[in-house]
């Protein structure tokens, strides 16, 4: 009993704030559109301060962890290798209609979500995963599904040239350059002035509950229909095969010495999938059931997560 309440004391407040997010958002005292206002501040200021943080106040090689990354891009590649062999071989599904379900199934919402639940479980090793989480995702996942689904009737070689223009685009990401400033910092061992440290501590401060308002108030008006098919793969696919092919990988393939972060890496792979799904996958028309995947795996996680801190509270991994 006394391990169930330490387990909901985590990832309770998290589902609270999303919850508290879609109901102010629902009885009208934000607008959806302000959830736009305030996901771009999060993403735009302060993730990049929280990143910025927990890098450069750590020694580099606390973060230079080259097995983690190695066996969570292994995990996370293999997951969307599967994904989009089922929906492209077995389902007969268009390039960018698979590549949307790959995403779905292997790109997790390490920032929003991923992040709040780690910082709560491991402390402050949660920055270091989500910064190297970050580069996975950002550096080889979403360039190439978005290649994968612009390449649909394109000529060829073209997707040569959707990954030069997605990596173009990266260089103008803030998150990025919040990570490539506190690795420098991290490397020369520099330290900003207090008044500087102090601005940046505000706006990483703010992430958290921002991040996580935001997704609550994303979900009004999301229509649950239609939960049969696609809806259900991508949910399985994320919130069961995604944990059971890190799982795999930290234990036979690619074993991560620190325990904090090889079980981070596993909660990584149990995380919804990433707030921007729904956002990447309207470029193709794919908007509505990116959306109902993202609003079930949201709610769906709630019960994954919190089974899966109860049995790494038992049985440490």
């Amino acid at each position: 009993m006394n391990s169930t309440l330490h387990i909901l004391g985590i990832t309770g407040p998290i589902y609270l704030a999303i919850a508290l997010g879609y109901v102010f958002t629902r009885r009208g005292m934000f607008a959806k559109s302000d959830m736009q206002v305030f996901g771009k501040f999060t993403l735009n200021l302060a993730l990049p301060a929280l990143l910025f943080n927990a890098l450069s106040q750590r020694r580099i090689g606390e973060i230079l962890n080259g097995h983690y990354l190695l066996a969570y891009a292994l995990g996370s590649f293999a997951v969307a290798l599967l994904g989009l062999l089922w929906a492209r071989k077995v389902k007969g599904h268009s390039l960018s209609y698979s590549s949307m379900m790959a995403m779905g199934m292997s790109c997790p919402n390490s920032g929003f979500v991923g992040y709040p639940i780690m910082l709560l479980t491991f402390g402050p090793v949660a920055g270091v995963a989500l910064a190297l989480n970050m580069v996975v995702e950002n550096l080889l996942m979403i360039p190439f599904l978005l290649a994968v689904a612009d390449a649909q009737g394109g000529p060829a070689g073209q997707w040569k040239q959707v990954i030069a223009q997605t990596l173009k685009n990266l260089l103008k990401n803030p998150m990025i350059w919040g990570i490539t400033g506190g690795f420098v910092f991290s490397w020369f061992d520099l330290e900003l002035s207090a008044p500087l440290a102090r601005t940046v501590n505000l706006f990483a401060q703010a992430s958290m509950v921002l991040s996580l308002f935001v997704i609550g108030g994303s979900l009004v008006g999301l229509k649950a229909e239609g939960l049969k098919g696609t809806v259900t793969q991508i949910t399985l696919g994320k919130l069961f095969l995604h944990p059971l092919a890190m799982f795999v990988v930290l234990s036979f393939v690619m074993p991560v010495a620190d325990p904090a972060l090889r079980s981070a890496a596993l909660l990584s792979g149990a995380l919804p999938m990433l707030g921007i799904f729904t956002i990447l996958s309207q470029r193709h028309g794919h908007g509505t059931i990116s959306a109902v995947a993202l609003l079930l795996t949201t709610i769906g996680s709630f019960f994954t997560l919190s089974t899966l801190l109860l049995v790494l509270q038992h049985h440490p991994f």
